[in-house]
């Protein structure tokens, strides 16, 4: 199933994002039920620090609706709910505006609770779903931007592939001040060479 296969289906945010598993976590297409859940995890101070929504309104169902592309045409994203093995949703991670043309797409995570925090939730979540991007979807390229100073991100970031590629300054503000964002991606021959397959 290459990424147009996945294109060619209907309600493309559920079918399309296929269950997948990671070392310690289990990913599944995220569903209207766990929007509320996304919304609180998404107005939590401590998360939405990391999230680039400090200078935006609160959270709201529609919203997340409309963010996650399940109400949109154009560029499908896929959406999946992080989930301990043990079924706990803990966050969620997504390829976003995967595009057929390009064979690329953008991703984007939260582990929204935080006690999961550095505890490789997100590592297994990225692992997993670049497993899928590169071999399902057959993409070339997965790409990030993140708070420049989101150390432990960009630490989980590297652990999975992705390498630093430019600096976009003053991106975006944080309660009411410029900051800087890096840009990563990683290539699928690059994730091939490093063994990428191989784990999990």
């Amino acid at each position: 199933m290459g990424v147009r296969d996945v294109l060619r289906r209907p309600n493309l945010a559920a079918e399309g994002a296929v269950s997948l598993r990671g070392k310690t976590t289990r990913l599944r297409a995220i569903v209207e039920d766990d929007l509320p859940l996304v919304v609180r995890w998404m107005n939590d101070p401590e998360v939405r620090h990391w999230l680039h929504h400090s200078e935006r309104p609160d959270a709201t169902v529609e919203g997340v609706r409309v963010r996650f592309g399940l109400e949109r045409a154009g560029l499908p994203n896929l959406v999946w709910m992080i989930e301990t093995l043990e079924g706990r949703p803990v966050g969620h991670v997504s390829l976003l505006e995967v595009d057929p043309h390009s064979l690329r797409a953008e991703l984007a995570v939260a582990i929204g609770e935080t006690d999961y925090w550095s505890k490789g939730y997100g590592t297994a979540a990225i692992r997993a779903v670049l497993r899928h991007a590169f071999t399902d979807l057959n993409l070339r390229r997965v790409d990030l931007h993140t708070d420049a100073d989101n150390a432990r991100g960009i630490r989980c970031y590297e652990k999975c592939g992705f390498v630093r590629e430019g600096v976009m300054r003053e991106r975006r503000l944080r309660y009411g001040k410029p900051l800087d964002m890096v840009v990563m991606g990683v290539l699928s021959h690059e994730w091939e060479e490093s063994g990428g397959r191989a784990e999990e």
